[in-house]
């Protein structure tokens, strides 16, 4: 256990914040519920940020930006939306020392303000679909916050796209949800569950929502990104139409899905430990960092120079050689720990006269040694290693977390330990979900897209059933 991180079995929750600290990974702001986010959260997001990026393009989505300011009056017009934003969102009413005509809205999400634009954009069936996304930051007043998992303002994508049909919007929506899957299986190591979200649960303003879930080392479910299906809604609101092949004027189809950097918690909860951070590989800003290792300056200047000679041609962004002479090496080996580095090398005297190096494993603690030739190809595999393994441990766990109930009371007793939950509640009645949280605690985290076809009854009313529904403690 590392010195200043309380142990997961004490209290998860400090050691999730002593994690964030210890690490150096973000701190609070003097705006209460904002984060101030330190390079070494912020170099995760930036790989979060460049993977995503390609995978839209891959999809053939285009980057665009629309202002932090919305006018009051934009978020009016779509009811259920507003309704549902209301409460978290910030207001300006001054600016250059007066009283503003009309109220501006701090961006909460900007459905409103870009179909607005999207407005003056489509006119005929030849300008859809229009696939744009944006990489922003957004401002919701939450009351009870956490670094990174819920935050007063916190950086995003938001993806918003505009369709001909129903048909067509549908398809979007679930591929994108699909695409956040596999990045959070590929790259996060995080697996996840894919499904709707039930109609209490859904975005404001949505026909459905399609979401992955995922559950943490504590047992905790947390949405890790969530696709919306907006049907016409927001074109209706804002008056989007084109003109079809047939002539005929109609409405747009919509969509909007993110991920934001609650995506980092997510990480955290998922892999690190009592030592600190656990970074998977593909998100790692440095996955290799050379600790060389010296006691006179004759040491230093032989172990720096094979440091280097090692890594002459080596990508700058895969490696980093911590050549400080300010710290011993021990201080170092425990600050890349906490830091989560997937893979430190040591490198001291006797491994430059037999021409190896020690590799140290952040994901086991594992060390091999390793001959200096061709170490860049065995680090590579290494890493793939320690990244499949990531994810092998968390399906592990998440597989042995997952659990067939039928009985309320069975259920009420169990859900107090944590982990995902197949019952069968009807979610058609708002009802069942208002008492599964008032007694629980827990809601339901969505409709699995591959739940097989089953029939029973509801575990509080007995209604017919058909499917199961997962259900769980959250973030």
């Amino acid at each position: 256990m590392a010195k200043g991180i309380t142990e997961r079995a004490k209290d998860y929750s400090q050691w999730y914040i002593d994690v964030v600290k210890q690490a150096d990974m973000a701190e609070h702001s003097p705006v209460k519920g904002c984060m101030v986010i330190k390079p070494t959260g912020y170099g995760i997001w930036e790989k979060i940020q460049q993977n995503l990026d390609r995978m839209f393009k891959e999809t053939g989505h285009v980057n665009a930006y629309f202002p932090l300011l919305i006018p009051e009056s934009f978020l009016k017009k779509e009811a259920e939306h507003v309704e549902g934003f209301a409460p978290e969102c910030a207001v300006v009413t001054h600016g250059g020392g007066k009283k503003l005509e009309e109220p501006l809205v701090v961006r909460p999400t900007s459905e409103t303000i870009i179909w607005d634009s999207y407005r003056n954009w489509i006119s005929s069936y030849r300008d859809l679909p229009l696939l744009i996304n944006q990489w922003a930051n957004v401002l919701r007043w939450e009351m009870r916050t956490r670094l990174f998992l819920r935050t007063t303002e916190f950086l995003w994508q938001e993806g918003h796209t505009a369709h001909a049909t129903h048909e067509e919007a549908e398809e979007e929506a679930y591929r994108m949800v699909q695409v956040y899957r596999r990045f959070a299986e590929e790259f996060l190591a995080m697996p996840v569950l894919v499904g709707r979200k039930t109609d209490k649960e859904k975005f404001a303003g949505a026909l459905h929502t399609y979401c992955i879930e995922a559950l943490m080392q504590d047992g905790k479910a947390l949405q890790a990104g969530t696709s919306h299906h907006l049907g016409t809604n927001f074109a209706k609101a804002f008056d989007v139409q084109f003109q079809d092949r047939d002539s005929e004027r109609k409405y747009v189809h919509a969509t909007s899905w993110g991920v934001s950097t609650r995506l980092i918690g997510g990480m955290i909860m998922t892999h690190s430990d009592d030592s600190g951070l656990v970074i998977p590989p593909r998100l790692a800003p440095v996955p290799v960092v050379i600790v060389p290792i010296w006691r006179d300056d004759d040491q230093m200047a032989l172990t720096l120079a094979k440091a280097r000679h090692i890594t002459e041609g080596w990508d700058k962004l895969f490696y980093k050689i911590d050549d400080r002479d300010q710290y011993k090496p021990g201080y170092k080996f425990n600050e890349w720990e906490l830091k989560g580095i997937p893979i430190r090398i040591e490198l001291g005297p006797r491994d430059v006269e037999n021409n190896q190096v020690v590799a140290v494993r952040r994901d086991t603690g594992e060390k091999v040694t390793l001959s200096a030739d061709g170490l860049r190809e065995n680090l590579e595999k290494m890493l793939d290693d320690i990244q499949a393994n990531l994810f092998q441990r968390a399906k592990d766990r998440t597989e042995a977390s997952t659990h067939t109930v039928d009985s309320y009371d069975e259920y009420k007793e169990r859900i107090k330990g944590g982990g995902f939950f197949r019952v069968f509640l009807n979610h058609a009645d708002p009802k069942v979900e208002e008492r599964l949280q008032g007694d629980t605690k827990s809601t339901i985290r969505c409709i699995p897209f591959d739940a097989p076809d089953e029939e029973g009854p509801c575990m509080i009313t007995g209604a017919p059933c058909k499917g199961r529904v997962v259900a769980a403690q959250s973030y």
